[in-house]
């Protein structure tokens, strides 16, 4: 059982290092081979959650390299890291079957479906990470393989977003190196090891540098999960085709930035070690800030893509809100947000793929009436729009209500603050969600008709969307069975 991690990993990198050598140009074949990956790769990762799930953590332990007593390459999926394999194996093939149809126009398909199948195995060398330096060295090779998906049109907005990606990306690189020096000088080892892995013996004396390195990982981490000031990034990757933003949105790079400050929070530094600190008042302030500015911003964008993205701004600092809580209900909350979340939002952005895709409509104002001739689209945009919402019993609200409880049981400013922001933002996302999901609905008067060219997107569109939603209301029917279950992981 200990090769499921290294199969996990290498199978879709190898597999799509082989398709950027071979590049194929017969489409069909190509699409054949990079299903059968994405699905092999699948099972691989589920199959090592399921392994570490049944006969625990040590069973699928993969050593791979010493470079000296700190700093080993390893693998080890343990409880938490269960939740997010299990969101990366069953959404990525998903999104590979959507990607087919909206890529068969965008040219370049090889380059991109091989930078495809290479993120899948590094997003799960993140999930499954052992340990911190794993983790900083898969984290940091995942911006190297995202890069070319980010500037897929290679057009002017395209290259831009690309610098801006790599920039904000090393920021957030250098600030968590700085944390992984002082790991080397306060701890005995990198290994993740729940309540933390400081050498408290070491540290006495020098609180106050750790909490203010604690600050700076915090944001270091943050960057990726697009915390403010740091989120820039996040709106001008929306350049991206589709299936890209859908996977940095929802799946790939800002869930990996929040499991990384979960892991610095729960496994790294320690609550017992933060609690109550001006530290975690910083972090649980900027979140809280994060949370209703993301919202705020989202009301403002005629452009659904960008309106959409600035909307992940604010659901990720959610996460950090939950994570920021620094308390086991907290850490629970968070980690079913992930879950909730990656659906609702791909679902979100598979339908504005589609809607751009087959009838090149960018903007809510022209979308009027759309629900006429795109009425499985729509359908599920209401119902993710519920959902993001948090309107019960869909499982939006569940998470949310972990996430506030756990903000205000801290008892102090900044998590009331927390709790508050989470209130803001479920206003503002219904103001932002539903101006959307009415027009399609309920069109103004004086608005045009939808022209004839207006049409459904093709099935392999709407398979992936009725999927999803299907997926979203058996999760929310057990939404309290998941939270009990995830809540035992913790």
């Amino acid at each position: 059982m200990k090769i499921l991690p290294l199969l996990a990993l290498l199978v879709p990198i190898l597999s799509g290092a082989a398709l950027l050598v071979v590049r194929p140009q017969n489409r069909a074949q190509r699409n054949r081979y990079v299903l059968l990956t994405a699905c092999v790769s699948a099972v691989f990762v589920l199959g090592t959650a399921l392994c570490s799930a049944l006969r625990g953590p040590d069973a699928a332990y993969l050593h791979v390299a010493d470079l000296s007593d700190m700093l080993v390459i390893a693998f080890r999926p343990d409880g938490v890291s269960l939740v997010f394999g299990c969101i990366i194996g069953v959404l990525w093939p998903v999104t590979t079957v959507y990607a087919f149809s909206y890529m068969e126009h965008e040219g370049r398909e090889n380059l991109f479906f091989g930078f495809f199948l290479i993120t899948f195995g590094v997003v799960a060398g993140i999930a499954y990470s052992a340990n911190f330096f794993t983790l900083y060295l898969c984290y940091e090779f995942m911006t190297l393989v995202t890069l070319p998906l980010v500037m897929h049109e290679m057009d002017d907005k395209a290259r831009a977003a690309g610098k801006k990606y790599v920039l904000y990306s090393m920021t957030g690189a250098a600030l968590v190196f700085i944390c992984l020096m002082f790991f080397l000088r306060y701890a005995d080892t990198l290994a993740f090891t729940y309540g933390g892995i400081l050498d408290m013996e070491k540290v006495k004396g020098h609180e106050k540098e750790l909490m203010t390195v604690f600050v700076l990982a915090f944001f270091g981490f943050g960057v990726k999960a697009a915390i403010f000031p740091f989120h820039r990034w996040l709106p001008a990757a929306s350049v991206a085709p589709t299936p890209v933003t859908a996977l940095l949105h929802a799946v790939a790079v800002v869930k990996s930035g929040a499991f990384a400050v979960m892991r610095l929070v729960y496994f790294g530094f320690g609550c017992d070690f933060l609690r109550g600190t001006w530290a975690q008042y910083i972090v649980l302030a900027a979140s809280a800030f994060t949370v209703m500015f993301g919202s705020a911003m989202a009301l403002r964008m005629p452009h659904l893509k960008r309106r959409l993205a600035y909307s992940t701004v604010s659901n990720l600092s959610y996460i950090l809100v939950a994570f920021a809580s620094m308390s086991p209900v907290g850490l629970a909350g968070g980690l079913l947000h992930m879950v909730f979340h990656a659906v609702i939002k791909i679902s979100l952005f598979f339908c504005a793929g589609a809607i751009l895709h087959h009838n090149r409509l960018e903007y809510v104002y022209d979308m009027e009436g759309l629900a006429k001739k795109m009425p499985v689209t729509c359908g599920v945009f209401l119902i993710a729009s519920l959902a993001l919402m948090g309107i019960p019993p869909l499982g939006g609200f569940l998470s949310k209500w972990t996430i506030g409880a756990a903000a205000a049981a801290n008892g102090h400013w900044a998590g009331y603050l927390g709790a508050a922001s989470l209130i803001v933002s479920a206003i503002l996302t219904t103001l932002y969600m539903m101006s959307a999901a009415v027009r399609f609905y309920f069109p103004l008067k004086s608005a045009p008709a939808q022209p004839e060219h207006i049409h459904e997107a093709d099935k392999l569109m709407t398979g992936p969307l009725l999927f999803l939603t299907a997926l979203l209301l058996a999760l929310s029917l057990c939404s309290a069975p998941l939270n009990a279950w995830i809540g035992g992981l913790v």
